[in-house]
């Protein structure tokens, strides 16, 4: 399955409606949009809470300000509810459909939009996008060529973090290649620090190392053929990063305590492993939102303290891999009363000025290319956005969040509990491909039989 493109004559023809109703069909840029919302109410659905949720609020604000709309956020996890798509799936049943849902992963805004749910973003929304993102961007908001998601929150999950005492110590500096960051690592091991500290307990960063490897030995091409299940994981690419990968849990010197401890790990510890007082390892790989628990869980000043590389080539002949994943906004069908009150939030959504407002709390990056980066309340955040938007059209989807959930995003199945199973003991590499095969297999056909393929 190819990804959808947005047709260029689709494009322009949104720019020619807009040259004849440009000050008729925006709550936002009409001259009688300011407060045209007022009295009415918006609800938004979405995963964040804590610290991130209560900056979301601010965005929510920033819209209440700007139109006089009320904005009502439901939170799935501050309901106890880890799956996103079920959390909506039983709102709906009960009759409390929400106006806009922030959807954490690609298959499941596809999942609801070849289930009928979503209204197609119109051609305002088109055009605001296309403006302030990336065409990438656009095509992962999109299904069968129509566009319906607006990603507005994104991580950049290609980064590196480091202790720059412990590189000092072993006279490092951070790799321009794999193969250098082993070599490293061999050398802070040395110097009486393991290299990595590995979020095994939790599982899904093991699907993001093994992806980031995936893809800067196999390529872009492999990359996305994997992704949706063309090629299968019994595939000699996958097998070859699978020994890439299960070379890293061959002793405890790349790993601290190999495999075994890095299933006692979950992630906020293996940044606290870094990070913390008792410091066990010199790097932790995960995205950017590992600088928000470096700040926030440990109180270490990120710009001096910690730091970050890009996740380095493998392949002479492949370029760095650059993985991403992001929250997008969706109009759930709720009838025309509130469409446009939807469709004008999504619209603020797409602005440069929505994103600064929480882009100024940190814990955050857009994909937006108009925002300013001196938006970001750091150097080093400020560094990892510039990358990612600078990878343009080079960015990679997460793979397990293209996938069905039974396959790409559960806990004891799929990718999490082979993948776990493969660090406890990676000496047969082929063995876990031919289980990742079996597992995917089965997961996508029931996905297709149930029409929630990704």
């Amino acid at each position: 399955m190819k990804r959808p493109r947005i047709a260029v004559s689709r494009l322009a023809a949104a720019v020619a409606a807009l040259a004849v109703t440009a000050t008729a069909c925006s709550g936002l840029n009409s001259a009688s949009g300011e407060q045209q919302f007022s009295g009415q109410t918006l609800t938004v659905a979405g995963t964040w809470n804590g610290a991130e949720g209560k900056n979301f609020r601010k965005v929510l604000d920033g819209f209440t300000k700007k139109t006089g709309a009320k904005v009502k956020f439901l939170s799935s996890r501050a309901q106890g509810r880890d799956d996103f798509a079920l959390f909506i799936r039983d709102l709906r049943k009960n009759g409390k459909t929400p106006d806009v849902a922030m959807v954490p992963q690609v298959g499941v805004l596809q999942q609801f939009a070849q289930k009928g749910w979503l209204e197609p973003l119109p051609p305002r929304v088109e055009l605001e996008a296309a403006r302030n993102f990336a065409l990438v961007w656009q095509n992962y908001g999109s299904v069968r060529r129509i566009f319906y998601g607006l990603y507005f929150k994104a991580s950049h999950k290609s980064t590196v973090w480091y202790s720059p005492k412990a590189f000092e110590k072993a006279d490092v500096e951070p790799p321009k290649d794999y193969k250098e960051m082993i070599a490293n690592g061999q050398k802070l091991a040395d110097s009486g620090t393991p290299a990595f500290s590995v979020a095994g307990k939790d599982a899904w960063p093991l699907t993001d190392w093994f992806e980031n490897i995936y893809l800067a030995q196999a390529g872009p091409a492999n990359y996305a053929k994997l992704a949706t299940n063309e090629i299968g994981w019994q595939d000699p690419t996958v097998i070859k990063a699978l020994k890439t990968f299960g070379k890293l849990f061959k002793g405890d010197d790349l790993v601290a305590g190999g495999g075994a401890e890095a299933l006692r790990t979950d992630l906020n510890e293996s940044v606290g492993a870094v990070y913390g007082k008792n410091q066990k390892a010199a790097m932790v790989y995960e995205g950017d939102f590992v600088a928000g628990i470096i700040s926030g869980e440990f109180n270490r000043k990120v710009d001096k303290e910690a730091n970050f590389f890009d996740f380095p080539p493998i392949a002479k002949d492949k370029q760095a891999p650059v993985i991403s994943g992001g929250d997008a906004a969706v109009a759930m069908k709720k009838g025309k009363q509130q469409e446009d009150l939807a469709m004008s939030f999504i619209e603020y959504l797409a602005s440069p000025k929505a994103a600064e407002i929480w882009a100024k709390q940190g814990g955050f990056l857009s994909p937006n290319i108009n925002l300013n980066l001196q938006a970001y309340p750091d150097e080093t955040t400020r560094k990892v956005a510039k990358s990612l938007v600078d990878a343009g059209e080079a960015v990679q989807f997460d793979m397990s969040d293209q996938a069905p959930a039974d396959f790409g995003g559960s806990a004891g199945k799929g990718e999490w509990q082979l993948l776990q199973e493969f660090i406890r003991d990676p000496s047969d590499p082929e063995a876990t491909a031919r289980k990742l095969d079996q597992a995917a297999s089965k997961a996508y056909l029931d996905a297709s039989a149930t029409g929630t393929a990704g």
